[in-house]
């Protein structure tokens, strides 16, 4: 679809090329196989795929400009192995737009808005039940703001640096009513499905079987079930919602699940530089935003059991104050040759204060986020 959409526009603005619209971006898919015989070295045959496509669209007349981004990747690792042969590896959903007036040359009085999420669930890879760790709109992350943007073009490069003291960011952890229902009793009876699943011989079989008619006899009688979850965190909902920094604290300390989303407001700054040099081109795109009102306290404040925060999630709920930055930081590298083949290395950061995220030994803390993805493939830049 991205293909075919690339070609017809860049045929329209062939027949338009002195209008004021301008598109370019890439499109591409990479693919790379590994097949083993009596490898010494150890490895499992394999297979990945990953699609993408970053479009960039800019209307500029006179002292109006409106510029639209949208950057999208979605990847699937198959590995020849009995549990989990097919795996995620790349989600990404990017959509920037934003509307100037040029007050003053390269100066533009701007509105912007964007809008990140993902495509499908994403599980955490673990012999045994994968735990689902994230999903479409949890999290999601979307922005309104107003501010000043620099805009200027050297040598090829187009520059853009924006700043704004008024930016409003909603944090989303949705999660609807079936849709919970039905993937935490996944959740709380996972393991003992997987263990029925993968049961060697008949008396294996039975000893799961006996296990997981218990399992779902006590969650089916409210014992694990979604009305005692809110307290006991078994719930799906409220394992993302405090994930995602979404879940709170009232005033009596008391934690509340009864809202879906964050909203907050604060400063936002994000440069940005897209440069094309005949089959090589580059993109960066950094993006800062951190909330004016919080309550926020030092890490040496937090004591298990102390008054201040009673457990980390708590601790990490009030770390949302200002001067504690979102990151996102992307960029993206690209060759073409022989007119269609295309070598394209991509980084992702992100670093979100609230977002807490466990480590090989399950300890949960803030971390940062970082993803790497080096591919060779057909691709098509523009």
């Amino acid at each position: 679809m991205l293909c075919v959409l690339a070609a017809v526009t860049v045929s329209a603005q062939e027949e338009a090329a002195q209008g004021p619209w301008k598109f370019d971006g890439s499109v591409g898919l990479n693919a790379a196989a590994t097949g083993l015989v009596n490898w010494a070295a150890g490895g499992r045959n394999n297979v990945n795929g990953f699609a993408y496509g970053k479009l960039h669209l800019l209307y500029s007349k006179d002292a109006f400009a409106w510029e639209t981004n949208f950057d999208t990747d979605f990847g699937v690792t198959w590995i020849d192995q009995d549990e989990d042969a097919f795996q995620k590896s790349s989600d990404n959903i990017k959509l920037a737009t934003k509307f100037g007036w040029e007050f003053h040359p390269t100066w533009f009085l701007t509105v912007l808005g964007s809008f990140q999420s993902q495509y499908a669930l994403g599980r955490n890879y673990q012999t045994g039940y994968n735990n689902i760790i994230s999903k479409w709109l949890a999290p999601s992350y979307t922005d309104i703001s107003v501010g000043i943007d620099w805009k200027k073009s050297v040598n090829g490069a187009d520059f853009s640096l924006y700043l704004s003291p008024v930016a409003g960011r909603i944090a989303t952890a949705y999660v609807g009513e079936a849709w919970n229902r039905k993937y935490t009793e996944e959740a709380a009876l996972g393991e003992y499905q997987w263990a029925l699943d993968h049961a060697d011989d008949d008396v294996t079989k039975a000893a799961a079987q006996t296990a997981y008619d218990i399992a779902k006899m006590a969650y089916e009688m409210g014992g694990i079930g979604y009305d005692a979850a809110q307290v006991s965190h078994t719930d799906l909902r409220g394992i993302l919602k405090d994930a995602y920094g979404v879940s709170y604290y009232d005033k009596n300390g008391v934690k509340c699940y009864d809202r879906n989303a964050r909203a907050e407001l604060g400063l936002s700054f994000k440069g940005s530089v897209a440069y094309k040099y005949e089959d090589f081109t580059l993109s960066s795109t950094l993006t800062l935003f951190t909330p004016y009102k919080g309550k926020g306290n030092p890490l040496d404040t937090y004591v298990e059991g102390s008054k201040v925060a009673d457990t980390y999630f708590q601790y990490s709920n009030m770390n949302r104050q200002f001067g504690h930055f979102d990151v996102d930081w992307d960029v993206a590298l690209g060759y073409q040759f022989l007119k269609c083949l295309q070598v394209t290395v991509q980084t992702n950061l992100k670093y979100y204060p609230g977002t807490l995220i466990a480590n090989a030994d399950g300890e949960v803390a803030e971390r940062c986020q970082f993803r790497g993805v080096i591919g060779l493939g057909i691709g098509y830049a523009f």
